[in-house]
């Protein structure tokens, strides 16, 4: 689900790759913020040297996938296919097939695994090779463009939707106010912004229940990132002019 354009940095003996995680594709959802998305995702394709298309298997292909093929396999750029969830049995995985028919408009095609970080070497090897000569965009011990201000916000975000699934609306943004470092603690302050007031009463839930059970994942996922103990203060706000402010 994302939603910004995020660089992680991978430096290998061979070079520096940055991989550029473009946000979605959501045809089936028309709104201004989905159609701000799609044109974040056609900017970030441009003047890349190589197209990884990350696909589910388990997913059938739709409306989504086939706009996003369509979108990149004219390009006149080297591309990967990536067919995900290897980790699972084949018979959860019913849409593999699928996508290995595309296979012809692709210069290589990988299975692997991503929760297992299985098979990752391989790709990261062929997308090296597949490189134009350059010098490095980033110094190495730097892994990726974004702060943690961001970083918190997105982690916000994801709890939000691994507790209410398609309850919540895609329209809802998470804002990172404050990240105090303390001795003993980090005191992090943060805002989850939706556009309306059904939404808002959804989210924090009876007698506030929701909202402290998103708080709970969140701060558990910080502390095991930060090595530190954190703590969160979270807020709900509606704001109906949130996707305007969007860049």
């Amino acid at each position: 689900m994302t939603r910004d354009i995020i660089h992680g940095v991978i430096n290998t003996p061979e070079g520096q790759a940055v991989i550029i995680d473009t946000p979605g594709i959501f045809k089936d959802r028309k709104s201004s913020l989905t159609a701000k998305l799609i044109n974040k995702a056609k900017e970030a394709i441009a003047g890349v040297d190589v197209i990884i298309y990350v696909v589910d298997p388990t997913r059938e292909i739709g409306a989504e996938e086939r706009y996003t093929y369509g979108l990149i396999r004219h390009l006149g750029v080297p591309k990967i296919l990536v067919i995900n969830k290897s980790d699972l049995p084949k018979n959860e995985r019913p849409f593999q097939a699928d996508y290995e028919a595309w296979s012809d408009n692709f210069d290589a095609v990988f299975s692997l695994s991503a929760l297992r970080a299985s098979h990752i070497k391989p790709l990261i090897d062929k997308l090296i090779s597949l490189m134009a000569e350059g010098e490095p965009l980033y110094p190495p011990e730097q892994l990726t463009n974004v702060n943690n201000y961001f970083w918190v916000a997105e982690i916000i975000r994801e709890k939000v939707f691994s507790v209410f699934d398609k309850e919540v609306p895609y329209s809802m943004t998470v804002e990172t106010d404050n990240i105090e470092d303390k001795s003993d603690v980090i005191v992090i302050s943060a805002r989850i912004l939706t556009d309306e007031a059904r939404y808002k009463k959804i989210i924090i839930g009876a007698r506030g229940a929701k909202i402290k059970e998103i708080g709970q994942l969140a701060r558990r996922e910080l502390e095991q990132a930060l090595n530190k103990k954190v703590y969160l203060e979270l807020e709900v706000e509606v704001d109906k002019h949130w996707v305007e402010r969007m860049e």
